[in-house]
């Protein structure tokens, strides 16, 4: 099986909604909404968690990709959709704290009740497998200083943690990048893939398997140390970005005014789901570490996510496109 029909069958199964009918339960579905493209980070996190939460609840889990606008499709859905904890968002901070600094938007953060943290993933800067231009990060670092502008890098979309960690990565290394917004990882791996564009950051979740593969090669992680899934490919830190760190955390959310008591049935069922040997193992695969928190830590979290990226807004740094 060549690379390109094996990329197009992990797609298509990720395309699929996901539902285990065989243990239906009386009672509304779960529908975690996946605010991105099948085969992104959340959308692997998402699937990786999605059978013990069932099994947790003992109703049915569906996932649900809404793709579009850099999240806010998918967080709008939720954000007006009834608080009663069968509608929930799988996402990063980013979509509910970023993208109402950038654009307009139904929703901000206030518009969620947090219910806990799921996962934590290292970034990585990911180029070709067959690019003979960088050996390392310090030459594609030395290029983009020395052609402004012209180094075509992929993220996520506007105002994902993809997107975030690339205005980190520019203004640490003193670089400006093109920076090409897509509908979620997957299409831009697809494209890096293809030769369209010469860079992508990704979370390992959806990078791992192509770089595994050859397809796509690691340059670095953007994590305070290196990651045990790649434990030869350098952290950035190491490549001379002093104190530089930029990881995801992926997070779980129902629509403001969901009664209390069902957002700690949530969170419940939640954090035993991590705590369970072949969820962790699952999400290990993938480069992901699971990791339960509180609502309340959530929160705390998000509101710090919030107010970093009322700075950047500020300065001008955040835009609804590059």
């Amino acid at each position: 099986m060549n690379r390109r029909t094996m990329l197009a069958q992990i797609l298509a199964l990720g395309a699929a909604p996901y539902v285990l009918s065989a243990r239906a339960q009386p009672g509304k579905p779960v529908t975690l909404i996946v605010p991105f493209a099948p085969g992104g980070n959340l959308d692997v996190v998402a699937r990786a968690i999605a059978p013990a939460l069932e099994q947790n609840l003992g109703r049915n889990v569906i996932v649900d990709n809404r793709p579009g606008a850099g999240g806010v499709i998918g967080a709008s859905a939720v954000a007006r959709a009834e608080p009663d904890g069968a509608t929930l968002l799988v996402t990063t901070p980013n979509a509910v704290v970023v993208l109402p600094k950038m654009t307009r938007t139904n929703f901000k953060l206030a518009s969620f009740s947090p219910v806990g943290l799921m996962s934590t993933t290292s970034l990585v800067v990911v180029v070709k497998g067959g690019d003979t231009r960088f050996k390392d990060v310090e030459a594609l670092l030395a290029y983009a200083r020395a052609n402004p502008g012209k180094l075509a890098a992929g993220h996520a979309g506007p105002g994902t943690t993809n997107h975030m960690a690339l205005l980190q990565l520019e203004d640490a290394a003193k670089i400006r990048l093109n920076q090409v917004p897509y509908k979620g990882s997957a299409p831009a791996l697809v494209d890096l893939m293809g030769g369209q564009i010469d860079m992508v950051v990704d979370q390992l979740t959806s990078s791992a398997p192509h770089i595994q593969s050859g397809a796509l090669r690691a340059l670095a992680v953007m994590s305070r140390d290196r990651d045990a899934t790649l434990p030869k490919v350098p952290t950035l830190r190491e490549a001379g970005l002093a104190n530089f760190e930029a990881t995801t955390a992926t997070g779980l959310l129902a629509p403001a005014g969901t009664p209390a008591a069902v957002i700690d049935t949530l969170n419940a069922a939640l954090r035993k789901a991590l705590a369970e040997g072949s969820v962790k193992s699952r999400l290990q695969n993938v480069g992901s570490v699971a990791q339960a928190s509180s609502p309340q830590e959530l929160l705390a979290s998000l509101q710090k996510e919030d107010a970093r990226a009322q700075a950047l807004a500020t300065a001008g740094r955040l835009k609804a496109a590059e």
